[in-house]
């Protein structure tokens, strides 16, 4: 597998430093307001990174942080009138729901730099210790001019750094570029004791000091949005290798491309959120992570609903492939098809710095060779076994949408009495058999598997020229928001009206 290194600006083959555990960070959210979906898309992509690793037969230890102490968390604490650790606390719930919901593995571990403040503290001191830091004003900074390649993940030079940043002016500082690794206390803040006063940690020495608790002084893989490479993870980096003397603090730094509305990078700031929850509300788990993972990690992806819808379809598209089928469909037919090409294209897209859309495209192509082979009366079994692995490794997990439950049961069932009447009408054995069923009792649910049967039975009315049976099936799934697309190789059902359709994978 080959990974892009930002540190080294180039392609990569991926060994991590024993061959067998990959230590991987992923910086986690500063839990203050609700989970959105430019958070789900960084960690969709590096749950994929830990699934494909996992698959390859790594064993993975996965950890991500929580900044639940924090200037803009004191800040909307205050204005609501509760503590900052209770409204941490209320986000940090919602975080795990949403990720959750989105069938994101949960890391292995999730430190809070609340309770983590005796090794930060601990990293503060060797740092103060070997000059690489000092106390001043209350505050104890990281002195930058000791590391003579600070910059060398963002590739800058301290006086390019100087001329394109806002730096707040502070009396106390050494250089401009320092940055702070402990603040003062200050009235109506959380702190904690420590050598220099009453304080709270820096947001950059939290990460340092909780990966290197919990995973040691050298990560294989730290990885985050692209927006944190400076300064975030440059400090990281600087006080990391300063305060252990080992380098690299991080042998692959990986980054993914962030999330957009129109032109704009979404943020708080901008105040252009969308909720991982009111995504959730319009679309399918299953369609978000396409979405996503529709574009390479590393670009930036603009989301739009009219994108999701689409993927939406797409899905569809991946269900409907996986659809059982009864157990006598192949009994007669000695062919099986076999997916091996799909899956060694697949597994060439996830080796080349997972390629996702080059992953999804061999999917797509699988799904589409099952509906003619199946059409053929070729046995799929193998071939969907393959897929649900392959969407497995993609965080998919092909449930069906919850429209179909909300289909009329009861118009449903009398459909049924009308076409047996009418195919009993047409004395021809074939059709009645498809229509029998085993007790003819009522259903109270109508599920994909009824859908799909009724499909199958329009089909062969129109293979007989009952075409007004036929017409009568497709009328009927279109008033309950079901569309069948016909083609060469044979129909497919998806869920909402043609006229909403547009172009699908």
């Amino acid at each position: 597998m080959k990974l892009y290194n930002t540190l080294t600006h180039d392609v990569q083959d991926f060994a991590s430093a024993d061959g067998k555990t990959v230590k991987m960070y992923v910086c986690g959210v500063t839990p203050y307001s609700s989970t959105h979906v430019g958070h789900a898309l960084s960690y969709v992509a590096f749950d994929t990174l830990r699934r494909y690793l996992e698959f390859l037969g790594f064993d993975v230890k996965h950890v991500q942080n929580f900044t639940d102490v924090d200037d803009k968390i004191i800040q909307r604490a205050n204005e609501q009138g509760v503590e900052p650790g209770e409204l941490a606390e209320q986000f940090i719930n919602d975080f795990y729901r949403t990720m959750d919901a989105l069938n994101i593995q949960r890391a292995h571990i999730y430190p809070k730099a609340t309770q983590e403040i005796g090794p930060i503290i601990k990293t503060i001191q060797a740092l103060v210790d070997n000059g690489s830091a000092y106390p001043a004003g209350g505050d104890v900074f990281f002195r930058v001019t000791k590391k003579g390649d600070y910059g060398k993940l963002s590739h800058r030079t301290l006086d390019g750094m100087q001329a394109g940043a806002r730096i707040e002016v502070d009396a106390n500082k050494e250089h401009p570029m320092d940055f702070v690794l402990w603040k003062g206390a200050r009235a109506g803040e959380p702190s904690w004791e420590s050598p220099w006063g009453p304080g709270r940690p820096g947001w950059h020495i939290e990460c340092t000091a909780m990966s290197m608790t919990y995973l040691g002084a050298t990560l294989d893989i730290h990885g985050g949005g692209q927006d944190l490479i400076f300064p975030h993870h440059e400090n990281e980096i600087a006080q990391s290798e300063a305060a252990t003397g080992q380098t690299p603090f991080s042998r692959y730094w990986v980054h993914n491309g962030l999330l957009q509305l129109g032109e704009d990078k979404m943020s708080k700031s901008l105040g252009n959120l969308v909720s991982v929850e009111e995504a959730l509300g319009e679309y399918t788990p299953d369609a978000i992570r396409l979405y996503f993972l529709s574009s390479h990690y590393r670009s930036p992806l603009s989301y739009t609903d009219e994108g999701c819808a689409a993927m939406e379809r797409s899905a569809d598209r991946l269900r409907h492939a996986l659809r059982a089928e009864p157990e006598t469909a192949f009994e007669s037919s000695p062919e099986s098809m076999d997916p091996t090409h799909f899956q060694d294209q697949f597994m060439a897209g996830m080796d080349d710095d997972l390629n996702t859309p080059r992953a999804l495209a061999a999917m797509f192509d699988l799904s589409r060779e099952m509906n003619r082979q199946r059409n053929l009366g070729i046995s799929i079994a193998a071939a969907q076994d393959c897929l649900r692995h392959l969407g497995s490794i993609l965080g998919l997990t092909f449930e069906e949408r919850k429209s179909a439950s909300k289909i009329d049961a009861g118009s449903y069932n009398a459909l049924l009495l009308d076409l047996r009447a009418k195919i009993a009408d047409t004395r021809q054995a074939e059709l009645a058999e498809l229509i029998s069923s085993d007790d003819g009792a009522a259903v109270d649910v109508v599920s994909g598997q009824h859908i799909g049967q009724l499909v199958t039975l329009r089909g062969e009315c129109r293979n007989y020229k009952q075409y007004s049976i036929a017409d009568q099936i497709r009328n009927w799934l279109d008033s309950q928001g079901i569309t069948v697309e016909d083609s060469a190789s044979g129909s497919i059902w998806l869920y909402g009206p043609s006229s909403q359709r547009g172009p699908v994978s």
